[in-house]
């Protein structure tokens, strides 16, 4: 029996000691005012039994994580329909780089990185009549907790940013791959982008992941076909171009954002979220990387 309380106490220990904590996504104005110092981790398994240690339950925005359930609530829309517009080949560049976009075609690598995911809004802002208010409460469902609710402050301020991500907006319409209005499509991406969460909201929405499609009130959302192929992406592009490396040292499926949050899981075992707002080079949280490493390497889970 795993003593996974004991495991995520040393692990918040551990992180409490670090003097190198990484850097807070400052291009987004919002972020930058977020404390470094914060770290939580919450742990949830199959049976439902939750552990927990640090800042576990304060909010935070989960930026890129969301991408992963809007990508899933399109694949319940319209299905196989949506690799007709999106990939799923690793980048191996930056979450927010267009030069692959112009030299494909105007068709994103994945739905994982900024290109993809405009274009995954692009499909939800098509199929749903209150696309913003349909997706948080697809969210919630799947949560089972309707206090979920997207910080307003950080739409506002991605918004007022987020020159890159209108640039490819408008670049995958030129390519005739954004059937909606740029302002529209991007307008309901950066809610999407500011949903707020703590670490153990977090494991209770990716639990369906771990369940095979089914949430953690045993509804299902998911068909097993769609979750083997949303792990996989999670697996190889989830972390941008460091996707190999948490592979490597990590060995679980998972999703990170430039909020400093990271999510993974191991299929029919665990769910386990992290949150350290300090970035790495990469854009990944710097401590929750070392975390989730220390909790396969101690547990010895992984899907290797």
């Amino acid at each position: 029996m795993i003593d996974f309380q004991r495991i995520l106490t040393s692990i918040n220990e551990a992180a409490s000691k670090e003097k190198d904590r990484g850097k807070v996504a400052d291009y987004i104005p919002e972020l930058a005012k977020v404390d470094v110092n914060n770290f939580g981790i919450h742990l949830i398994d199959s049976k439902q039994q939750s552990y927990s240690a640090g800042s576990s339950n304060k909010p935070f925005s989960i930026q890129s994580i969301s991408k992963v359930l809007s990508l899933s609530m399109a694949l319940g829309l319209i299905g196989d329909e949506v690799w007709k517009r999106v990939d799923v080949e690793p980048s191996g560049d930056p979450f927010n780089h267009l030069s692959l976009l112009e030299l494909e075609n105007g068709i994103p690598r994945n739905p994982l990185i900024n290109p993809g995911a405009i274009v995954i809004a692009d499909i939800l802002v098509s199929q749903l009549e209150n696309p913003k208010e349909e997706f948080l409460s697809f969210v919630q469902n799947i949560a089972n907790d309707h206090t979920i609710v997207f910080d307003l402050d950080v739409a506002k301020s991605e918004k007022r940013t987020g020159f890159r991500n209108f640039a490819a907006a408008n670049l995958l319409k030129s390519y005739g791959n954004l059937n909606n209005d740029v302002d529209v499509v991007l307008d309901f991406y950066f809610h999407q982008c500011s949903l707020s969460m703590c670490c153990a909201q977090l494991t209770s929405t990716f639990f369906m992941f771990m369940n095979h499609g089914k949430c953690i009130r045993n509804n299902t959302f998911l068909t097993i076909p769609q979750v083997k192929r949303i792990n996989a992406l999670m697996l190889t592009c989830g972390f941008y171009d460091e996707a190999g490396e948490f592979a490597f040292e990590v060995g679980l499926p998972g999703k990170s954002g430039v909020g400093g949050g990271i999510v993974a899981l191991l299929p029919n075992k665990f769910c386990v979220a992290t949150w350290s707002p300090g970035l790495n080079p990469k854009g990944n949280s710097k401590l929750g990387m070392l975390a989730l490493e220390k909790l396969t390497t101690e547990t010895e889970l992984s899907i290797f």
